[in-house]
């Protein structure tokens, strides 16, 4: 069953703060979740389906709903990391064509800057082998970067025109942990992180959330709100197998994308801004390529020269700042590239940045790590 414009993102709202040691997880939650719901002129009471993720405390979405004083009849708690809250729209859109709810909250929060956490591989059943020589995200997504960069020649200069574009983005964004616009060479002499990578490829850590209402098109059309529809949504999940599978220049995102593509009727022509998950730079490229924007092995050409940057480039991208510049809540972020896609879409981002007449758009996550392609989810979505 297609869920082509069965369901409509009428509520969006990102938490202002990057630094709450004030507040707990439950309650940036409920603040992110009192956002969307206002956005969207809803209440509580609306409200008959809910989805988190592992960065929901408790129980979980279990916990939320008692937290918030829910009464539902449909919850859904997939963890796919940071693929995870993109993929919660196309499930709450399936939930809402199947008939289990028409009102459907999805929250994130976390405070990874207030109480810091060593990032580890916490129950992965790799973890006991690699955990111990200190193999970490940064360590995965370096060993990407430099497999591309030896496969097709991508170089750390052209790598650093995504952040180059989300420094230019991210100075119109009061909120924004990183608002100085900077330079091919700023990023290339910050300190190394995990060769090839430095400091400014990879995204900021902070505290925050965001929240999103996916709502059924009756519900929609009675709002005095701008028709956000859900055309098109891909997910795909698969393991490298202990190394059979692996490939470290392709992404999940070349099984979800094309199937997001293929449900919406669309191609990577017809879109005019693109929310990419970007916890590395190279994170971004990739996913780029895999989407079908450019070719495989040409994402480095593709995001030189400030092709990234709205208003001048072939490819407006991540017009907030990303987490690269902007804000990464958990390791789950990907919520904040569908706000920012709806902000797009209803012509609501910063006039700096805006995609004139923006019509059609797609976000996308990767979960897990990078190469070892465990997970991704991609959605097309469209101003009606």
């Amino acid at each position: 069953m297609s869920i082509r414009n069965k369901a409509y993102i009428s509520g969006a709202y990102e938490h202002p703060t990057r630094l709450a040691p004030d507040k707990s997880t439950p309650q940036l939650h409920a603040e992110c979740a009192a956002g969307a719901l206002a956005d969207a002129g809803l209440s509580l009471k609306d409200v008959d389906g809910y989805f988190c993720a592992g960065d929901a405390p408790g129980f979980g979405g279990m916990s939320m709903v008692d937290y918030l004083g829910l009464n539902v009849r449909h919850i859904d708690s997939t963890e796919t990391g940071g693929s995870s809250y993109i993929l919660h729209v196309s499930h709450a859109a399936q939930a809402i064509a199947a008939g289990k709810c028409s009102v459907a909250l999805i929250t994130l929060a976390g405070r990874p800057r207030s109480e810091p956490f060593a990032r580890q591989m916490g129950n992965a059943p790799e973890a006991a082998f690699e955990g111990w020589v200190g193999q970490s995200t940064h360590n995965s997504y370096g060993m990407c970067a430099a497999r591309h960069m030896y496969e097709y020649g991508t170089t750390s200069e052209q790598l650093a025109w995504i952040k180059v574009a989300a420094s230019h983005h991210a100075q119109y964004n009061p909120h924004a942990m990183l608002r100085d616009v900077v330079t091919v060479e700023d990023v290339i002499n910050s300190p190394m992180i995990s060769d090839p990578l430095h400091r400014l490829d990879c995204c900021v850590v902070s505290d925050g959330g965001g929240a999103l209402l996916v709502v059924s098109p009756e519900v929609a059309k009675s709002l005095k709100r701008p028709l956000v529809a859900v055309r098109g949504a891909g997910e795909h999940v698969e393991g490298p197998r202990g190394g059979m599978n692996l490939d470290l220049t392709t992404s999940a995102a070349a099984v979800s994308g094309p199937a997001a593509f293929a449900e919406a009727g669309a191609t990577p022509a017809d879109i005019q801004y693109a929310s990419i998950y970007d916890s590395f730079t190279i994170t971004v490229l990739i996913q780029l390529e895999d989407l079908g924007f450019c070719k495989k092995g040409e994402g480095g050409r593709f995001v030189a020269d400030g092709n990234l940057i709205s208003g001048s480039g072939k490819l407006p991208f991540n017009t907030d700042g990303g987490g690269l510049c902007n804000n990464h809540p958990t390791n789950r972020g990907g919520i904040t590239k569908v706000i920012e896609a709806v902000r797009q879409l209803r012509g609501e981002a910063h006039p700096a940045v805006q995609v004139p007449d923006c019509g059609l758009a797609v976000a996308t996550g990767i979960g897990g790590a990078l190469g070892a392609r465990h997970g991704a989810a991609t959605l097309i979505l469209e101003r009606q």
